[in-house]
C-alpha cells in the first residue's frame, strides 16, 4: 500500500518532468544524472527553470539552493522541492 508521501512524490516527480520537458523537449531527464555537471542544463536553463518551480511548486529557491548537486537529476530536484514545500 502507498502512503500518501509517496503519492505526493510521485505526483510531484511528474510535473517536475513535465517543466523539464517544456524547457528541454530534447533531454531524457529520468535517465540523466548529470544535468549540470555535464552542462546539459546551462545558466539561462537554471534560471528559467527556477522561475518555473517556485511558481508551480509555491517555495522559494533561493541563492543558497543553487548547487549543481540539487539540479543534477530528476531525483535531487524532487528532494529540494520536498524539503522547500516543507
Amino acid at each position: 500500500m502507498r502512503t500518501a508521501i509517496y503519492e505526493r512524490m510521485i505526483k510531484m516527480k511528474e510535473q517536475l518532468i513535465k517543466i523539464l520537458a517544456e524547457l528541454r523537449p530534447d533531454v531524457d531527464f529520468e535517465n540523466e544524472t548529470a544535468l549540470v555537471t555535464d552542462g546539459i542544463l546551462d545558466s539561462f536553463d537554471i534560471v528559467s527553470l527556477v522561475a518555473e518551480l517556485n511558481s508551480e511548486f509555491d517555495i522559494t529557491i533561493g541563492v543558497d539552493d543553487l548547487e549543481p548537486e540539487n539540479f543534477d537529476t530528476v531525483d535531487a530536484m524532487a528532494e529540494l522541492i520536498n524539503e522547500l514545500a516543507d
